[in-house]
């Protein structure tokens, strides 16, 4: 065996011990942190590059511009995503419908939604053709965010039963979203009684799940569709039920202390309320999101903190 040969031998033999111990990188992602999420991907690079898997090493550069756009740094989310899509082939079919996933994401992110529809449209098409079921429903769920609400309502559905068919164990992770999803858009409808069918799935989801944080969240959306069902004793003891675990924690939860504010006053106890509201008012009322997109019910919620409103 000549020299080159050996040498040749060994870098194959290296290549393959480094792809079976590449990271599922995936597992990394703090959606909340993109910046640090980018530096721990990029630091993955070189491992990825040596183990000549390049299926594997698109994925990673796709979730490296995710961390971009997440960033608000759209052109370079971009230019990481031209790099990307200059090295795709019929090798690499789940980097291109990550490619497909997160350009569209880009475009919808920057400002252009109708850009990114397209994308997500053909990346729910290739998903399914091959075999990549958590891929599909993501995509099913951006096209949710990018139809018109009349069309809205279908493609969630088409996620859910896409997600629950496939049996996929890693598809069906995004049955918790989806049902919070479409939870929340019967509730905006009015529809409460096909909201808490859809929140109570997503409350089950996380207890069985035990996901904690998401299954606070799941029981609070439940009890505030029981309140608004005129079941507002069973609504009220869930509240005081969570808002023990909160306190146990030393945590206040705005959302929380307005709906304990919510029930009491559906049950003719207002003075009681008050203090509730007052609560809520000094947390909710201090964040920027709800001052810029929900000023209508800060209002109120001050009115109720000042005894000047009635029940919804």
């Amino acid at each position: 065996m000549t020299h080159m040969r050996a040498v040749a031998i060994m870098l194959v033999l290296v290549g393959a011990a480094i792809a079976d111990e590449l990271p599922a990188f995936d597992k990394l992602w703090n959606y909340a942190k993109p910046d640090e999420t980018e530096k721990k991907f990029r630091e993955l690079l070189p491992q990825a590059e040596a183990a000549d898997n390049l299926d594997y090493e698109l994925q990673l550069r796709t979730q490296i511009a995710r961390t971009l756009g997440l960033q608000g740094k759209f052109e370079e989310a971009h230019a990481e995503l031209d790099l990307v899509a200059a090295r795709l082939s019929k090798d690499t079919p789940v980097a291109r419908v990550r490619y497909l996933l997160e350009r569209g994401r880009a475009w919808r992110s920057g400002g252009l939604p109708a850009r990114g529809r397209a994308l997500f449209l053909e990346a729910w098409d290739l998903g399914r053709n091959v075999k990549a079921p958590y891929f599909a429903v993501d995509a099913a769920h951006m096209m949710a965010l990018v139809e018109p609400p009349e069309k809205k309502k279908s493609w969630n559905l088409r996620a859910m039963e896409y997600a629950e068919e496939s049996k996929d164990a890693r598809a069906m992770l995004w049955l918790g979203t989806l049902y919070n999803n479409m939870g929340w858009d019967a509730h905006e409808a009015g529809d409460y009684k096909r909201a808490l069918e859809l929140l109570q799935k997503c409350w089950d989801w996380h207890k069985e799940r035990k996901t904690g944080r998401g299954e606070l969240i799941a029981k609070w959306s439940v009890a505030k569709q029981l309140r608004l069902l005129k079941r507002v004793d069973e609504a009220y003891r869930m509240q005081q039920e969570l808002l023990e675990t909160y306190t146990k924690a030393d945590e206040e939860n705005g959302y929380l202390f307005e709906e304990l504010g919510e029930c009491l006053l559906a049950l003719g106890k207002p003075d009681e309320a008050r203090p509730w509201f007052q609560k809520a008012y000094a947390i909710l009322g201090q964040d920027e999101w709800h001052q810029k997109n929900e000023p209508k019910r800060l209002e109120r919620l001050k009115g109720l903190a000042s005894g000047g409103q009635k029940p919804k």
